[in-house]
């Protein structure tokens, strides 16, 4: 993960960017990739409430500011359970950004050196960067930058679709309940 930004590190502030953002139901009814996956996803998305309490402990207002595009696997997994646990969450919120059209934020939210998404940007009341997650849980990724490099392309993204599959976004949002409850403690 890169270093935090400040507000003035960028075009515009996070604050500005955020609120010109689209909501998840917006991004998603513009959706032209994937459109039916992402709103077979959305329908389907639970969230059990141990995730919406520890949220709701962390206090203060959470913005949940989301690069993605509408033909990114990843996203279309992920984005959609953590846009449910931010309405379920009465102090979260979440919007998200096209990724190609906010390269300067991407470019600060590598993985490595790739402009990999989602990267959702968790954001505290003052719209100030307190930590980032993405593009994928970190078993997931580690298999697909491993053993997974083996397969065709194809075939590695139905292994990828099997894993989403199987583990219900659960360890998604694990891991981005726990960078948020992480940061808070900073």
């Amino acid at each position: 993960m890169s270093a935090l930004l400040r507000i003035d590190d960028l075009t515009g502030s996070l604050r500005d960017r955020y609120l010109a953002a689209q909501d998840f139901e917006a991004m998603r009814a513009t959706a032209q990739n994937n459109a039916d996956l992402w709103a077979a996803v959305g329908r389907r998305a639970v969230v059990p409430q141990v995730f919406v309490d520890r949220v709701e402990a962390l206090g203060g207002n959470w913005h949940l500011l989301v690069l993605s595009a509408d033909w990114c696997g990843d996203a279309v997994n992920s984005v959609p359970v953590i846009a449910k646990l931010a309405e379920l969450a009465s102090n979260a919120d979440l919007r998200v950004l096209e990724r190609d059209a906010n390269i300067d934020l991407m470019d600060t939210h590598l993985t490595g050196t790739s402009r990999s998404i989602p990267a959702v940007i968790a954001l505290d009341a003052d719209y100030v960067e307190r930590g980032w997650w993405g593009p994928r849980p970190a078993a997931l990724q580690r298999w697909a930058l491993g053993e997974g490099q083996a397969l065709e392309k194809s075939e590695r993204y139905k292994h990828v679709r099997a894993w989403y599959a199987r583990d219900h976004a659960l360890t998604t949002l694990e891991e981005v309940v726990t960078m948020m409850e992480r940061e808070a403690q900073r």
